[in-house]
């Protein structure tokens, strides 16, 4: 993998360069814009961690995780998850382990605030990230997140 390839924190800087991202046109089913995604990120700062995928000084994605969020609420058995919220490789950048980077990126940052497990949802269909989450270690759980799967990878402890 190439050394210069990091995460950077959205910034003043960088925030315009990360909405111009897109995904190839049959994905956008199944990932919101990058600006939806910054909007969000910015109503729920203590759950949400935005970062630009770059390579060297090339913007190439997006990725957000999400940190201890429950996702039924009125569910008392429901735990607190953290994982991955969005992953947008820009159409032209895919297939250079870019995705792949991204998503371990994520689990050791949440490996490092001590979580076990890695969670990510995905809109299943053709085009979609089911085959790429299963390739990187995700197990389907069985459970459904409205429309969505919902996959989980155990992370090393650190």
């Amino acid at each position: 993998m190439n050394a210069q390839l990091r995460l950077e924190k959205i910034t003043p800087d960088n925030v315009l360069d990360a909405c111009r991202l897109t995904v190839a046109p049959e994905q956008e089913r199944f990932v919101a814009p990058v600006a939806r995604s910054l909007a969000e990120a910015y109503a729920q700062p203590g759950t949400a961690w935005p970062r630009l995928i770059v390579d060297g000084d090339r913007p190439v994605g997006f990725v957000m995780a999400f940190l201890d969020v429950r996702f039924n609420p009125e569910n008392p058995d429901d735990r607190a998850r953290s994982g991955l919220w969005r992953l947008a490789v820009a159409a032209g950048e895919q297939g250079r382990g870019y995705g792949r980077f991204a998503v371990d990126a994520v689990c050791e940052e949440l490996a490092r605030r001590g979580q076990e497990r890695a969670t990510v949802t995905w809109l299943p269909g053709e085009h979609g990230p089911e085959d790429f989450y299963l390739r990187l270690g995700f197990r389907r759980t069985g459970e459904m997140s409205g429309d969505q799967v919902v996959g989980e990878l155990d992370l090393p402890r650190v």
